[in-house]
């Protein structure tokens, strides 16, 4: 039996393919929940039609979608957060701290398209952003100690000069 689905069915197929399957498993499961209709020539008629509708639709979507992508190239962030002795953060930088960085940089981004593992130390890494199921951006994330290096740096710029000072006035 032909059935066209309504749904996507894991194991047998996405929304709007054709399938053959088990007279029994047609009749009183995919039919009656409204998951498949039989494929007749008429539905067959009328599944083309709508896809020959969707893909204009579709392809609408997936320019935008490139549109956004390329808006998003060549964009890098830096996200500044505090850090335990250890170099653990406090907390972590996650899929929403990622889309408010991008707000304040002027791209709006909803943090659900997003992907990432929660970033939980200092280092370079990556988010992924789902513009479109064949439209992927990825941008890359570095997370910086809040202070703490500049902090060292100019403690150890100060205790060099306090010693120069102090050896100057011995040597003379």
């Amino acid at each position: 039996m032909e059935i066209i689905l309504k749904e996507d069915i894991i194991g047998l197929g996405y929304k709007n393919d054709i399938v053959n399957v088990k007279n029994g498993y047609g009749r009183n499961y995919l039919i009656p929940t409204g998951k498949g209709v039989i494929a007749s020539d008429s539905a067959k008629k009328v599944l083309a039609e709508d896809l020959k509708q969707q893909a204009h639709k579709l392809a609408a979507i997936k320019a935008e979608a490139e549109k956004k992508g390329n808006a998003l190239s060549g964009v890098s962030l830096t996200i500044t957060a505090k850090v335990s002795a250890t170099g653990a953060l406090y907390g972590s930088v996650n899929a929403a701290t990622v889309a408010e960085e991008l707000s304040k940089k002027g791209i709006e981004v909803d943090r659900k398209i997003i992907t990432m593992h929660d970033i939980k130390k200092v280092g370079e890494f990556e988010a992924t952003v789902h513009f479109h199921k064949e439209v992927e951006v990825k941008v890359p994330v570095i997370v910086v100690a809040e202070n703490a290096p500049v902090e060292k740096v100019a403690e150890e710029d100060t205790s060099k000069a306090d010693v120069e000072v102090e050896e100057t006035p011995a040597a003379e």
